[in-house]
């Protein structure tokens, strides 16, 4: 068997980043989705779920050794209605994430761009769910309902795109893989 045949066997290498404040109410929608994700299914090997809180400079390295980043975020200005579920590509995307602000404040396509000047490059994805309220007058930790209801939808939409992506999340239900609500 040649190299060639064996790397394309390997399952393609994937960070997911559920990144968001889980004390600032509907910022907490990605964090939300790891805690589902780790409760209802075993993650594949080849994924690395990470609850990242913020997105950082630091996060550049898995760039350059995985074949895909998903990031799981709320999105404050995509101008849809709370609770719809966007998916699209860091650069598409980054509008709906609002304007970066603050040093902390990184989003996905700023990674990438740093990324690329040192020669790092993989395939970006962006899932996100229009949220309502992610500055609560006191740290809450929660979600508003409308956003809390379509959080399944939110999931079913990461596990078909790690279905995509080759690496399906494997139900603890039924130890079955997981292809979303009607496979």
């Amino acid at each position: 068997m040649s190299a060639n045949a064996i790397e394309s066997e390997s399952p393609k290498k994937i960070a997911v980043f559920c990144v968001g404040n889980r004390l600032h109410l509907d910022d907490g929608v990605g964090p939300a989705v790891y805690d589902a994700v780790l409760e209802g299914f075993d993650v594949p090997e080849n994924v690395e779920l990470c609850d990242l809180g913020v997105l950082t400079m630091d996060k550049i390295n898995y760039v350059d050794r995985c074949d895909a980043i998903i990031t799981v975020d709320a999105f404050e200005y995509s101008g849809e209605p709370v609770g719809t579920v966007l998916r699209g590509t860091p650069r598409d995307l980054a509008p709906a994430l609002g304007p970066n602000i603050s040093l902390h404040d990184l989003r996905l396509v700023d990674l990438f761009d740093q990324a690329a000047l040192i020669g790092y490059e993989c395939e970006g994805i962006c899932l996100g769910m229009q949220v309502e309220n992610v500055d609560p007058d006191f740290l809450t930790e929660d979600l508003t309902p409308t956003v809390k209801a379509q959080l399944p939808l939110l999931i079913d939409t990461l596990a078909a795109e790690l279905a995509r992506l080759g690496s399906p999340l494997v139900s603890k239900a039924t130890g079955l893989p997981y292809l979303g609500p009607e496979a």
